[in-house]
């Protein structure tokens, strides 16, 4: 059996690196990173152009209703260009909230404004995967109360919110009671922050007292992380022998040295087999439900522990310019590290993986 992407898959990704080449380049992200911009607008209206908020929205809301699968391509080419875009939880978070725990009134409310790029949306889930001090958010009687950390693509005009009962609500932007405060980040090119909710109203989704939309929620979100993670991993490799090539040192090119090449053949070499995993985790999502969780707890922990190796060893190589900011190559350093702790590091989410299969 061979299993691969597809044609349309495959020209869905070079769509999509075509766009971030000419968009995105390096010199845009900068530029965003240094000037604090709240939201890159430019490139997240040419992304909305594309279509790619609507891949996961049901084509009875207007959406292209793909699956898991296209929207991990996407999210690699997001991470291989460290874009500054909302995608994960608008494009994915969301819709993926909606079409399990919303109302046809909800559906048919929020899922047309996501597919057509009118609405974004951030995610305040941080709580779910990990307790945090003197932070939590609890609703009665329709009203949040408490603090969520840690909120992903801080910048939107709604956010996705998971209570203490692990249930979830939507809550705008602009809502009475909700103050935004942006916290210290050293990827720049994804603000987080923490949002305090003051008896805020918000749209709770159904509850099934499982958690089971929540759980589901965060699974595709850590699948999607983990894509990130291998897109910038690739483009570090890629830099690294670019840059091996051209270096010279003691009158030869670097790359011709056993050390570096032993470096960009172990990077590689972890690369390759992490790629299969992610595309299978993704495929499960929507293949095999019972599968899912497990395979996105192995395939982020795992691209957690691939993506800091390669960060560091495509660091080494470029030896000293690898830490100046001329070069740029901290972007996606830093976007690594950023994505290895976020819903989840691997060591917690190794022992979610061991839980689940009844280890510990």
């Amino acid at each position: 059996m061979e299993f691969g992407l597809s044609e349309q898959q495959t020209a869905l990704q070079d769509s999509v690196n075509r766009f971030l080449d000419e968009k995105a380049p390096l010199e845009r992200v900068r530029q965003y990173s240094e000037e604090r911009q709240e939201r890159a607008d430019d490139i997240w209206d040419g992304l909305v152009e594309l279509g790619l908020p609507a891949l996961l929205v049901p084509e009875s809301q207007g959406g292209i209703e793909l699956g898991a699968l296209d929207a991990a391509v996407v999210c690699e080419c997001l991470g291989r260009h460290v874009t500054p875009s909302p995608f994960l939880s608008t494009a994915v978070l969301a819709p993926t909230a909606i079409k399990l725990a919303g109302s046809e009134e909800q559906q048919n409310r929020y899922l047309p404004e996501i597919a057509n790029g009118s609405a974004t949306f951030g995610a305040a889930l941080s709580e779910a995967t990990g307790a945090r001090r003197d932070a939590g958010v609890s609703a009665t009687r329709g009203k949040l109360n408490g603090k969520a950390l840690f909120v992903i693509d801080l910048y939107s005009d709604n956010y996705l919110v998971a209570d203490t009962d692990n249930q979830l609500h939507i809550v705008p932007s602009d809502a009475s009671g909700l103050t935004i405060n942006t916290l210290p980040q050293i990827d720049r090119t994804r603000p987080i922050g923490e949002i305090t909710f003051n008896s805020t109203p918000s749209d709770a989704l159904a509850d099934d007292g499982q958690g089971s939309a929540l759980r589901a929620v965060i699974d595709i979100g850590r699948v999607m992380i983990a894509a990130d993670t291998l897109g910038a991993s690739q483009e570090m490799l890629d830099q690294s022998v670019q840059y091996a090539m051209g270096r010279e040192q003691f009158n030869r090119v670097i790359a011709s040295f056993q050390a570096v090449k032993h470096m960009c053949a172990e990077m590689a070499a972890e690369i390759e087999p992490s790629r299969a995993l992610l595309w299978y985790a993704a495929h499960t999502i929507d293949e095999d439900p019972e599968e899912s969780h497990l395979n996105a707890c192995h395939t982020k922990a795992h691209l957690s522990e691939v993506g800091s190796f390669i960060g560091k060893t495509a660091t080494i190589v470029h030896g000293g310019m690898g830490f100046t900011d001329l070069l740029g190559l901290h972007y996606w350093f830093k976007r690594i590290g950023y994505n290895r702790q976020i819903l989840g590091g691997p060591e917690s989410v190794r022992e979610e993986a061991a839980s689940a299969q009844g280890l510990c």
